[in-house]
């Protein structure tokens, strides 16, 4: 058996595409060769960004056998997990918390593997190797974010603290329309959504685009909401325009692209990739405030789309408890962290711990606010 050697590379891009995708089951999107390398090539990560690409990967000689998505971190940003608190406590204590280590798609948080494999056995030694790459680079931390449900127990079982929190995703009840799905819910929100629809589309035209129908006018349109969603939410956008053209060079059937036009002009639009088992929305702007239009692009749009292809879910993003009105139930999601410092790790453990408590508390709390009829929902 050939030996096995541990090294941080320089970024996604300069590995074999075929090598790193055979690493994955290819159902996500954002951790393929094609996205991650799109937001190099564009400058949306690397030097100036705080998000300088530092994949952890495993070879043995020949070709890669395991890998971790991985940043170094200059600040906390595009994360939508928050250690700002952390940052804080540990620099007024005198310690320096960045850079730390990120393993994410960057700026998404939509679930997925972060452990990329061929062989399950490889994951304890790729997470102690990210561990030991933390303590000997003198970084205060390592954080995975948004990690799929079946590898929570990888990062558990290495050692790293779990934190929960909460997301919205709509379930595909084997539905066979939106009408279908309508028809679970309760009377009055099943009319209050219908209401949304009507208002949302009266005098616009909305269109669903996807592989060679995305032009370069339509993603020109899309910068324009992109920045002002961004430019109020976040100071500056994240990606660069360039990211955009990349994307939808390399992976245009992953895309839909949902726009909105008044005439020929496009008002707003929202973005989606598309996964083997999951629709994932991901960005939203509007150049026109028209009312309920946000709900019909993001979210109504998205459901309509998820029981065309037949996937199992939508994941419409961070945050957001008025989606549960629209259909989306509240879904736990996991983070993993590496603390290097013992009694800073200890601080933490217990943070957690108590936070822990309060998120069940809310989720519990949300599941009985969905807008179901009452009793179970029906398999279709």
């Amino acid at each position: 058996m050939s030996e096995l050697i541990a090294r941080m590379a320089g970024s996604v891009g300069e590995l074999p595409a075929a090598q790193w995708d055979a690493l994955t089951d290819g159902g996500n999107p954002f951790m393929s060769h094609a996205f991650l390398s799109a937001l190099e090539d564009s400058g949306s990560v690397g030097e100036g960004t705080g998000w300088l690409p530092a994949p952890l990967v495993i070879e043995d000689g020949v070709q890669l056998v395991a890998a971790l998505p991985a940043y170094l971190k200059g600040h906390s940003q595009g994360e939508y997990v928050f250690d700002h608190s952390w940052a804080d406590a540990w620099e007024r204590a005198g310690g320096r918390y960045y850079p730390k280590l990120q393993i994410a798609a960057p700026f998404t948080p939509a679930t997925g593997p972060r452990v990329l494999t061929r062989d399950p056995a490889l994951a304890g030694p790729l997470l102690g190797f990210a561990a030991k790459f933390i303590e000997g680079n003198h970084l205060s931390s390592g954080h995975a974010t948004f990690i799929e449900p079946a590898q929570t127990a990888l990062f558990e079982q290495a050692g790293w603290l779990l934190r929960r929190d909460t997301q919205f995703h709509w379930h595909n009840r084997g539905y066979a329309s939106f009408d279908d799905f309508l028809g679970a819910l309760a009377s009055r929100k099943r009319k209050s959504i219908r209401k949304e629809r009507e208002a949302a589309q009266d005098g616009v035209t909305i269109r669903r685009l996807t592989g060679s129908d995305l032009r370069a006018e339509h993603w020109d349109a899309f910068w324009l909401f992109y920045q002002d969603t961004g430019a109020r939410k976040w100071g500056q956008p994240y990606l660069t325009r360039v990211a955009f053209d990349l994307i939808g060079e390399r992976m245009a059937d992953r895309i839909l692209l949902v726009l909105a036009f008044d005439g020929d002009q496009p008002i707003a639009g929202a973005l989606n990739f598309i996964g083997s088992e999951a629709l994932y929305g991901r960005y939203w702007g509007a150049t026109q405030d028209r009312r309920f239009l946000h709900f019909e692009l993001c979210y109504y749009q998205a459901i309509d789309a998820a029981i065309e292809l037949g996937l199992a879910r939508v994941e419409a993003g961070a945050q957001g408890q008025h989606k549960i009105a629209r259909g989306y139930e509240p879904e736990e999601t996991t983070s993993a962290h590496w603390i290097a410092d013992p009694g800073f790790r200890s601080a933490v453990a217990d943070f957690l711990e108590r936070e822990r408590q309060g998120v069940a508390v809310d989720a519990e709390w949300l599941a009985g606010t969905t807008p179901f009829r009452k009793g179970p929902v029906p398999n279709r």
